[in-house]
């Protein structure tokens, strides 16, 4: 109807303009009044409508951040994070965040390698082999957690007095986890070779079950499942991490995201180490708030809440340093498949 009546209005307003002109003046007014028309109809036209609106959807869309964050729950901060929401108020009104929960470090490394997710934490091995296997990484920033939030254990009857004793025997530990790396450097210390053991890659819960079920003779574990263990069972430590090891967290990022949001990983880190300064001064509490997730009695999570360090800090000369480490002893022993560089994917951000 709109275009009906356009057409009859500008006919009528030239209709007698034409009777006055010239055959080539009427065609030149024709050939103007048709390109006059034309504008008018596509200027009411729905798909021309339509079209615009798919567009801003589009560029919104496009516009739109997405945070994919793996976590474990007993990784205290982004547990805690997750719960608290302050992320979500920190990022941008088009910015939204997705929560996804892994056993361990390495499937979540090898999720954030099928892309799908964006920001982790995991100790320090299984970000080299993940390095190793060519997953798109890159180290944002290290937690210096504790060399005591890790020990081998035995049980409290064992015969086994010292790590020298292990030799010959079944030992259980995560492939590729921070503990591995211990009983690589316990065994080094105390003369023996990681051949000289009988390594059984098992997940925290199968390990457990094992220990307490005499299928192994040892097990290295971290915090908070070392003093579950110690405080349900009785286990006898035989060395923990001091004086052997770093056991650095890693907090760890996409390349394709740190390339792409740089404001958004920005953000990240800053409330990861907002919820860290509290975590840190807040042993108790964070104890309370894992109890129920982790299915642990809060008086256990607190002896290992008190003796673990809290931080968010950049990766220096000597991190980096002590990380190459823990990839050059793995590649020695036949675990990393190539060396790698971890220098190469520090990101450079501040």
């Amino acid at each position: 109807m709109l275009t009906k009546l356009l057409s009859v209005r500008y006919l009528g307003i030239f209709s007698g303009l034409l009777q006055r002109l010239s055959r080539v003046r009427r065609f030149t007014l024709f050939l103007t009044l048709g390109l006059s028309l034309s504008l008018a109809v596509s200027a009411f036209s729905p798909t021309n409508t339509s079209n615009a609106a798919l567009t801003l959807v589009q560029n919104r869309a496009s516009q739109e951040v997405v945070v994919r964050i793996g976590y474990q729950k007993a990784a205290t901060i982004l547990n805690a994070m997750k719960a608290k929401k302050d992320l979500e108020k920190a990022l941008v009104a088009n910015a939204k965040v997705t929560w996804t929960e892994f056993p361990a470090g390495p499937p979540m490394l090898e999720a954030m390698n099928a892309g799908s997710i964006d920001f982790g934490y995991t100790g320090e091995s299984p970000p080299i082999f993940a390095q190793a296997a060519g997953t798109p990484l890159v180290y944002v920033a290290y937690d210096p957690w504790s060399p005591k939030a890790e020990a081998i254990v035995v049980p409290k009857n064992s015969p086994i007095k010292t790590v020298a004793d292990l030799k010959g025997k079944r030992v259980a530990f995560a492939k590729g986890s921070n503990t591995n790396y211990l009983v690589v450097k316990a065994l080094e210390k105390a003369g023996l070779k990681y051949s000289d053991i009988k390594p059984a890659f098992l997940t925290p819960p199968d390990a457990r079950a094992a220990f307490e079920g005499n299928n192994v003779e040892a097990w290295a574990i971290w915090d908070p499942y070392l003093a579950a263990a110690v405080a349900a069972t009785g286990a006898r430590t035989l060395t923990d991490g001091t004086g052997l090891v770093s056991n650095r967290g890693y907090y760890l990022a996409a390349k394709s995201f740190v390339q792409k949001h740089p404001n958004a990983l920005k953000t990240v880190l800053t409330q990861v180490k907002k919820i860290s300064d509290w975590a840190q001064k807040n042993s108790t509490e964070v104890a309370k708030f894992l109890s129920p997730e982790l299915g642990i009695d809060a008086a256990v999570l607190e002896v290992a809440e008190k003796r673990r360090k809290y931080g968010v800090l950049p990766l220096t000369k000597e991190v980096i340093a002590g990380q190459q480490q823990v990839a050059d002893a793995f590649y020695k022993i036949k675990l990393l498949p190539k060396p790698v560089v971890v220098k190469d994917i520090v990101w450079q951000g501040s």
